[in-house]
């Protein structure tokens, strides 16, 4: 089994790359995310490997952080997503961003990837949401955003806003974000004050 590759890149193409490792070319899928953060790096390169045998092939997939071998491991869990689906979403998602996704139940920010109709980004929207904790977080523990959400989920006031911002156009993802940001230091029962809060906060990213 493969775990770990460490070489130089001897070619590459959209999302495949040939990694020389001692004079021995391997072969290496990798997502979109995976490419922009290799591109400018000279030398060596490390690449996680997630190796998938199947009958007629052994095919090699590589990512440049951990965050996102989990995450391509993970997405597979879900029934009708293959190797070839998970990349897709990779390349679409970081897994900061799918995480937020599923959090916040948002299905459209997941059939955001190349050949992830509707109903497949709700199935592992909701296959995924009791699973969540398996994603490592970039930003902070995983345990206090998902603790922060459903501490959210318990204010009315919150489920308020978060509404009337999804009524608005944004996103649930974005609106969730945005929420939690607003709600810090503040006095949630005040649905004026954390929706202005909230709106601000979306301003700022824009």
């Amino acid at each position: 089994m493969i775990a770990q590759l460490t070489g130089q890149i001897a070619d590459r193409q959209t999302n495949d790359l040939i990694l020389d490792v001692h004079g021995v070319g391997y072969l290496v899928t990798i997502s979109m995310s995976t490419l922009k953060q290799i591109q400018g790096i000279t030398g060596n390169i490390s690449l996680l490997v997630e190796m998938i045998v199947r009958e007629d092939s052994i095919t090699l997939y590589g990512f440049y952080t951990q965050e996102e071998k989990y995450a391509f491991n993970l997405l597979q869990a879900v029934q009708g997503v293959g190797a070839k689906a998970a990349l897709s979403i990779l390349s679409t998602l970081s897994p900061e961003e799918l995480k937020r996704a599923i959090l916040s139940s948002d299905k459209a920010m997941v059939s955001r990837a190349d050949g992830i109709g509707p109903k497949l980004a709700q199935r592992i929207v909701n296959e995924l949401s009791e699973k969540v904790g398996k994603l490592p977080s970039g930003v902070g523990s995983l345990e206090n955003v998902e603790a922060s959400f459903h501490n959210q989920n318990k204010s009315e006031v919150a489920q308020d806003a978060l509404s009337a911002l999804t009524n608005l156009g944004y996103s649930q993802s974005e609106a969730w974000i945005a929420v939690q940001k607003a709600s810090v230091g503040l006095d949630v029962d005040d649905l004026e004050l954390l929706l202005n809060k909230a709106l601000k906060e979306i301003g700022q990213k824009q």
